[in-house]
């Protein structure tokens, strides 16, 4: 006959018992675990992996396993007008710490994500838009996803007589004989471009950034790009999302070229027929505005593409990184630290 070994049990309401001492699971490492004959619905406590685990017909498995993870998701940068303003950057999210998201809102919240190794998260690396050509507008950037923050690409510049688009941070308003205005920012992404003032040829605006509005253009400078944000997220403080410089005016109009935010945008040019500077690589910053003399017309930079940023207890879960996606891992104190710089995918947490 089977005996019931207790400390104590008592009687809780009714028909309920209640137990005064812990119960606990029978433990085993992982050799001793795999040795056993299981059935469907054994429950053991694994001392090798500190985890609880049950048995579902076919495999050991771990109950309930989250970790929490904390990010940096920034859009691709606008790109800069032909003739135009200074792209805007991308769409800045940071939920790491106690630092700034972008548009000057306080940190947002981590996410919490199931760390089953079946369940899927996509991760999306947005690209730089295009500037613009023979006086037309810069092509706003493109999304960057993490799970379910989504930072939205720059607005692209305008170009002579355009007004800048909007996007996570906006671009800058172009050349034209009427004010051109730039393009709004995204609430807790980035800010608003700057205008140009007027008259053809006063100054461009400068493309709108994580942590400021771009600055307006004025009868004698085109307006630079606003500054980006910075964040320690991978161990050491980096500057992203910073907002192109406005094109100047060449030789026909001596306007003064805006210079980028920092953070990566790309400086305007005042040289005839000149390209603006394309924003950086994988800061999302805006591309610098193309210079606009009457009888050769200057290309806009392109926006720099953006970046995602993954950070989490290393002793909380394993990143599986699926195709699609370029990414390195690092460590930093007790936490991994992934970046991804380019493509789209989805990644696993075990």
């Amino acid at each position: 006959m089977s005996t019931l070994e207790t400390n104590a049990i008592g009687k809780y309401s009714g028909n309920n018992v209640s137990v005064d001492d812990a119960l606990n699971l029978k433990s085993y490492d992982t050799t001793s675990r795999d040795a056993l004959t299981s059935v469907a619905g054994d429950i053991i406590y694994n001392t090798t992996t500190s985890k609880v685990e049950h048995y579902n017909g076919a495999s050991w498995v771990s109950g309930l396993q989250v970790a929490t993870i904390q990010s940096l998701v920034i859009a691709g940068g606008g790109g800069g007008g032909s003739g135009g303003g200074g792209g805007g950057a991308g769409g800045y999210l940071n939920t790491y710490a106690s630092e700034n998201t972008g548009g000057g809102i306080s940190t947002l919240d981590d996410l919490l994500i199931l760390a089953d190794g079946t369940t899927t998260y996509t991760v999306t690396v947005g690209s730089g838009g295009a500037g613009g050509t023979s006086e037309g507008s810069g092509t706003s950037g493109n999304n960057s996803v993490f799970y379910s923050y989504t930072a939205v690409g720059g607005g692209g510049s305008g170009g002579v007589g355009d007004n800048g688009l909007q996007g996570g941070s906006g671009g800058g308003g172009g050349h034209g004989g009427q004010l051109t205005a730039g393009g709004f920012g995204n609430y807790a992404q980035g800010f608003k471009g700057g205008n140009n003032t007027k008259t053809a040829n006063y100054g461009t605006g400068g493309g709108g950034g994580a942590s400021a509005q771009g600055v307006d253009g004025t009868t004698t400078a085109s307006g630079n790009g606003a500054a980006g944000l910075a964040s320690s997220i991978t161990g050491s403080s980096v500057t992203r999302a910073g907002g192109g410089g406005g094109g100047g005016g060449g030789s026909t109009f001596p306007t003064t070229a805006g210079t980028g935010g920092s953070g990566g945008g790309g400086n305007g040019t005042n040289t005839n027929g000149g390209t603006g500077t394309a924003g950086t690589v994988n800061t999302g910053g805006g591309g610098g505005g193309g210079t606009y003399p009457t009888a050769n017309v200057g290309t806009g930079g392109a926006g720099g593409s953006g970046v995602v940023i993954l950070r989490w207890a290393t002793a909380d879960a394993t990143i599986t990184v699926g195709a699609g996606l370029t990414s390195s891992s690092a460590t930093d104190g007790s936490d991994t630290v992934v970046t991804f710089t380019a493509g789209t995918g989805t990644v696993s947490f075990s």
